[in-house]
């Protein structure tokens, strides 16, 4: 008897996509951060560099030098005021020189010991710990503001979310204000500000700022450091073995687990880590510095201040957590160890590049030359020929004064033998720019000589009282070329 052939039912495809399938969204909402707050030697520090850079940003445009303001960039008059420097849009290589210095700075320091202008001096950093102190005096610490954010929108939740954004808005506005009086004397604009009469410009700059300082302190907070910093994407170039960032002791560490103070952490075959995962809860950024060094890390060092906390209630040594290098914890260096492998060549190379432009920079700002001229010859009439057969040119000297205090200039010219320059003394007012016609005169019987040539002629401006009181001051005296014309 044969056996019945065995039936395998079948269902359609469509049926069987309908039951397995599943909505899965590409989007996950970023979670909420609530740091907690900490103390400890390395968040004292990082107040301290709030306070200089805020002293310095809100208080840098309400001193006074020399009957105006100290920092004052002035655009519509295109003057750029810096205590006793004046500058120009022409200088504006100083400008470059100055960011190329400041791209130097940040590979030595980064070389040496990774993000430390992240953690300590990044506005976004130092604003960021502002807003999160008045979060904090409002709503409470952590724990506090997770509840408070859990229940539903009730009298208490209100008044505690306005009051916070009311003080948000009024630092991000003031921030705003302080940022246009680096463009608008600040003086002025407060006494506009204060009779209602704010011109728009300023008006929209104060807003945009203080919008920009709100949102980014406020909200984004550390997606601006982990998706929009640019800083974080390349430091990994700039960072190897031997730079100092903060790590964690796996050796010690692990295995991690709870334990009591009095447990024997050696007989249970524990680590020194408890795992209370207070160093990510202190993170403003929300990592596990236990994990190794991320991206997302900006060395602002408050995992090391409350992991030292911990170890100091356990009974156990500070350092589990602990700025060193990653050769120096593999291989148990001590600091002297460390400091010796950090001056490597490409540290040498990198100090020795920026040692040698912040010198140049100095020097080229300390001698730069109190005024500037250029020379623009007369297109109409290229020459002319005056009483005794004389050839003449006209030239239109415009004189840049680049100090605060009216000047008196000289002009001269060479090139040729027997030639006569016919000009006045010009002079220029405080940060002022003067023009001044100026004629070339050749004698007949020279000219005749060279009829029909373009001979090249340097002009001379001198000043004529230097401000060191000596005419051997060369930055006293400016050359240009140009030419003279001698028609057949």
């Amino acid at each position: 008897m044969s056996k019945p052939a065995k039936v395998i039912p079948i269902m359609s495809a469509s049926a069987e996509v309908e039951d397995s399938a599943q909505f899965v969204s590409m989007y996950q909402k970023q979670p909420t951060i609530y740091p907690r707050a900490v103390k400890g030697w390395f968040a004292n520090w990082r107040w301290v560099f709030v306070w200089l850079t805020q002293l310095l940003f809100y208080g840098l445009p309400w001193l006074q030098w020399s009957g105006r303001q100290a920092v004052l960039f002035d655009l519509d008059a295109q003057r750029f005021y810096i205590f006793g420097l004046l500058l120009y849009p022409q200088d504006l290589i100083f400008l470059a020189a100055l960011l190329v210095l400041s791209a130097l700075a940040l590979f030595f320091f980064t070389a040496v010991a990774g993000r430390l202008w992240c953690g300590y001096t990044c506005p976004q950093t130092v604003y960021t710990e502002i807003f999160m102190w008045a979060e904090r005096k409002i709503e409470g610490d952590r724990v506090a503001r997770m509840r408070l954010d859990q229940q539903p929108w009730r009298w208490r939740k209100i008044w505690r979310k306005g009051a916070k954004h009311s003080a948000w808005l009024s630092i991000a506005l003031f921030t705003g204000f302080s940022f246009v009086g680096y463009f608008t004397p600040i003086r002025e604009l407060a006494m506009d500000l204060a009779s209602w009469n704010l011109s728009g410009w300023n008006a929209f700059w104060v807003l945009f700022y203080g919008a920009a300082t709100y949102g980014n302190a406020g909200f984004l907070r550390e997606q601006m450091c982990k998706y929009m910093c640019p800083y974080a994407r390349f430091q990994s170039a700039l960072i190897d073995k031997d730079s100092l960032i903060i790590t964690y002791d796996a050796k010690r560490g692990d295995p991690r687990g709870s334990r009591s103070r009095k447990a024997d952490s050696a007989a249970h075959g524990l680590g020194d880590c408890i795992d209370c995962t207070l160093c990510v809860q202190v993170c403003p950024t929300g990592i596990d510095i236990r994990n190794g060094l991320q991206n997302e890390c900006i060395g602002c060092a408050a995992c090391i201040d409350v992991c030292n906390d911990v170890m100091d209630k356990m009974g156990y040594a500070k350092g589990l957590i602990r700025y060193s290098t990653e050769n120096g914890v593999v291989n148990g260096w001590t600091r002297l160890q460390m400091f010796k492998r950090a001056l490597r060549p490409r540290v040498l190379i990198y100090g020795a590049v920026l040692s040698a432009a912040s010198v140049t920079f100095a020097a080229s700002v300390a001698m730069r030359s109190p005024f500037k001229f250029d020379v623009v010859k007369d297109r109409g009439a290229l020459a002319r020929v005056v009483e005794e057969g004389a050839v003449e040119n006209v030239y239109r000297i415009q004189i840049m004064n680049r100090t605060e205090a009216p000047q008196t200039y000289r002009v001269a010219a060479s090139g040729i033998d027997g030639l006569e320059v016919v000009a006045m003394p010009a002079s220029a007012g405080p940060a002022a720019v003067t023009s001044t016609s100026v004629s070339l005169r050749l004698p007949f019987v020279v000219a005749q000589g060279l009829a029909g040539r373009s001979v090249p002629v340097m002009f001379a401006v001198t000043r004529v009282e230097p401000t060191s009181g000596t005419s051997a001051d060369r930055s006293a005296i400016q050359f240009e070329k140009s030419t003279f014309f001698i028609p057949r």
